[in-house]
């Protein structure tokens, strides 16, 4: 998604600059005061089910002893369907907290690989956006852009880093060229801002395109500067730089799927656009996205092979938020998505709306034809996917919500739905969602999975995601009971962070009375 704020950009020659100081930064998040409960000099976790995120089957009960922020043990304790007998379990020592999870699910926490705090509609909470990923199991979130500008992403990293908010861990990208008192045009200005955003304490770069003797100088600066870098390879600049392109030029991560169809280009080198395309009528712009994949080297074919097989060998990481993009294929639905009423504040839904001037809100009019071109482009787009993970790529999950009816949180966990129809099994979306991420950042050394010594990021719920990602929603799911009367379950019952525990349902309270309370300033 190339972002709200991003629209208002200057192509100068063959330069992209891009500013943001005439956006209003929103409210930021209020310090945390007594939510969450620790952490706890020792906390064990006991009788729960174990999916680690390192591609294990599911294990219980397992008693996880937690010191701290950090997991020191995980104990098999016994057998399901029998009483757990006392003999070989964690003992409790004085002070100790004790938390009963039996009959409940253990996952590592999830990491988004592209979240926005804010950026699309005005004027969004960051309490709003941050308490949606936690009650969704989000403990890390890459923040791409930092459109309401780095120091105001750094204030909440830098407070979620001590705990002061409620937050998941935020990593703060920034996009290429913002804060550039000019356009970059050459390969010295663009190093220079790259040793400056370092400077600043930026942890990567999005970059959305430029000339290649630019992206080649950028790309460079940040591998020296250890910075990370992901891109959106943007329609005005991919025909210069695709994704096979980028990547060969130190690239490590690719958001969305624009750059890798053409990438895969073996009949034509442009994509073949109609005659009255316009990239700024966004109708046109997402109308004929959709027809992309259909001009792509065919599955299985040496192309296509040949494409994949060396983004694997230069460990490249495909970030494919294939939910920001499902209204192209089935606009009813996300329209007609349970949580908007209680979740959606009126401002995401005024932007949603649509609209010749906002990014993503492209529903001039829609057609059955052009929902149906985007259900072929999925079917392409889920089989490299399917196939890259096959064979040794790294697939990671992120939502990129705030755009096209797509609402923080929920968004995440289609997005794992969304993995498990391209054909990933249960334990290979838990892994994308989980240690694939953490390895991405450099930072499955800490989290991503749940092995002793790495930080207690876990997610909590009752039922078993495994059988169903639908539980994991915080509108549960809706299923019959045993007297034929239909209920929702609760969704995930803790989000655990830095191991300080977080009821998930009385963040989602929070979030609906911020919801209401929008409601009723608008009358």
């Amino acid at each position: 998604m190339l972002t709200h704020p991003l629209s208002k950009w200057l192509l100068a020659g063959l330069a992209l600059w891009v500013s943001v100081a005439t956006i209003a930064a929103p409210p930021k998040a209020p310090l945390r005061s007594d939510e969450g409960q620790g952490p706890y000099a020792r906390l064990i976790l006991r009788g729960g089910t174990l999916i680690n995120g390192e591609g294990a089957p599911a294990v219980g009960p397992v008693d996880i002893v937690i010191e701290n922020d950090r997991i020191v043990n995980v104990v098999s304790v016994g057998h399901p369907g029998v009483p757990i007998k006392p003999a070989g379990r964690p003992v409790a020592q004085p002070g100790d907290q004790e938390l009963d999870v039996s009959g409940h699910y253990i996952l590592p926490g999830f990491v988004d690989m592209h979240g926005h705090i804010g950026g699309s509609a005005d004027n969004i909470p960051a309490e709003y956006v941050l308490k949606l990923w936690l009650a969704h199991g989000i403990t890390t979130v890459r923040e791409p852009g930092s459109f309401n500008g780095l120091g105001w992403v750094q204030w909440h990293q830098q407070r979620a880093e001590d705990n002061r908010i409620v937050s998941p861990r935020i990593i703060p990208y920034v996009g290429f060229g913002m804060g550039s008192e000019e356009p970059i045009f050459t390969a010295e200005q663009a190093r220079d801002w790259v040793r400056e955003v370092k400077r600043k304490g930026a942890a990567g770069i999005k970059f959305f395109g430029a000339t290649p003797r630019v992206m080649a100088a950028a790309l460079d600066e940040a591998n020296k500067q250890q910075l990370g870098t992901m891109m959106h390879h943007a329609q005005l600049n991919v025909v210069r730089t695709n994704v096979l392109d980028s990547a060969r030029q130190g690239l490590t991560t690719m958001e969305h799927w624009y750059g890798l169809p053409e990438a895969l280009f073996d009949g034509q080198v442009i994509q073949d656009y109609p005659a009255h395309y316009n990239y700024n009528n966004e109708q046109d712009r997402f109308a004929e996205a959709g027809r992309l994949w259909q001009q792509a080297a065919k599955p299985g074919s040496a192309k296509w092979n040949a494409v994949r097989d060396e983004l694997i060998a230069l460990d490249f990481t495909i970030n494919p938020t294939l939910t920001i993009y499902e209204a192209s294929r089935d606009l009813m639905r996300e329209r007609q998505a349970i949580w908007h009423q209680e979740y959606t504040l009126p401002t995401l839904w005024d932007f949603f709306t649509p609209s010749r001037y906002a990014h993503g809100s492209y529903w001039f009019d829609w057609t059955t034809d052009n929902e149906i071109a985007w259900r072929k482009n999925y079917q392409l787009w889920m089989a490299f996917l399917n196939d890259y993970k096959n064979h040794g790529g790294r697939v990671t999950t992120g939502s990129d919500a705030g755009y096209i009816y797509k609402v923080y949180g929920f968004a995440f966990i289609r997005e794992l739905e969304l993995l498990r129809e391209a054909g990933f099994n249960a334990l290979e979306v838990v892994q994308a969602a989980t240690l694939n991420g953490a390895e991405a950042l450099g930072l499955d050394h800490e989290i991503g999975s749940v092995v002793p010594g790495k930080k207690a990021d876990l997610v909590i719920v009752a039922e078993n995601p495994l059988a169903n990602f639908k539980v994991l929603y915080g509108t549960g799911h809706y299923r019959l009971n045993e007297q034929n009367q239909p209920y929702r379950t609760e969704g995930i019952r803790y989000t655990i962070k830095d191991g300080i525990i977080y009821d998930a349902q009385q963040l989602l309270e929070d979030v609906r009375a911020i919801v209401a309370r929008a409601k009723k300033e608008e009358g």
